[in-house]
């Protein structure tokens, strides 16, 4: 099991060149020197951080993306979020349903407290604090 997939990776790395340079429009080129993250992979993630409103892109030529946020507000939980859904460690599902002893059960507040440490430190993370 990945807790974070590859996708989130390379998006929070080419946030951080973004951000890194935010006076700047960088090309996809640029990024992907910078990056080491392959083109075809790099533009579908882009292109789905410009949906979000976490970039901006420019067309034409001298186009690229810029990073227009402040990096202080942008953290690894809002990355890991859009492009994997929330993090969960455990449905409690048993045969498809809803565990019978899910209020009882000593693992799930367990695996729940771990869920919930795991999701704040992903939210102490912020792009400013690895540009440092």
């Amino acid at each position: 099991m990945k807790l974070i997939t590859r996708d989130a990776d390379y998006a929070f790395r080419a946030l951080c060149i973004l951000a890194a340079n935010r006076d700047e429009i960088l090309s996809v080129d640029k990024l992907v020197i910078e990056s080491k993250v392959p083109k075809p992979f790099l533009r579908k993630i882009l292109q789905i951080l410009n949906k979000n409103g976490i970039i901006k892109s420019y067309k034409g030529k001298g186009g690229g993306f810029s990073f227009t946020g402040d990096p202080k507000k942008i953290v690894l939980l809002d990355i890991i979020e859009i492009f994997q859904g929330p993090i969960v460690f455990n449905d409690h599902m048993f045969k498809k349903k809803k565990c019978p002893k899910i209020k009882t059960c000593r693992i799930k507040k367990r695996i729940d407290e771990i869920e919930r440490l795991t999701i704040e430190e992903f939210k102490s993370v912020s792009l400013a604090s690895v540009l440092k």
